[in-house]
């Protein structure tokens, strides 16, 4: 069976999406991908949703939207995005925060960094996760 991974930052419509999408795109074999926040958003960022589907020909309005911590199944590794105030709390066997600054309201350049730097990032996760490399986590 597959590891669970929940991507979280507090609204859910930007960071946390992307790596939902990469994490689908890139690691879907060995685990799943779920990301949810603490806040809704009535949409995904739609800066985002433009890059991603630029880089990667992904929809993200077609596949995805905000959600809520309860909305996800129990998670066997949990990413924050780094959120630079409190994180949302989401009980787990590994937790990482990978202290991504928000693109939010910034130029596509910086929207582009943050996808390439998640992609890295879930592709690294990907192969600490086939190597056994995660202690806590014998699937």
């Amino acid at each position: 069976m597959k590891p669970k991974v929940a991507f979280i930052c507090v609204h859910n419509s930007c960071r946390s999406q992307m790596a939902e999408a990469l994490g689908k795109m890139f690691a879907g074999d060995v685990f799943d991908s779920y990301s949810a926040g603490t806040e809704l958003r009535p949409q995904i960022n739609q800066d985002a949703v433009r890059i991603i589907n630029q880089l990667y020909h992904v929809d993200m309005n077609e596949t995805q939207k905000s959600k809520l911590l309860h909305d996800i199944p129990k998670a066997d590794i949990v990413i924050k995005m780094g959120c630079n105030v409190v994180c949302p709390y989401l009980p787990s066997k590994h937790e990482e925060d990978w202290g991504l600054d928000d693109p939010s309201g910034k130029n596509d350049d910086e929207f582009i960094k943050t996808a390439k730097i998640i992609e890295e990032k879930v592709k690294d996760l990907a192969k600490r996760i086939k190597n056994n490399e995660i202690e806590e986590i014998n699937f």
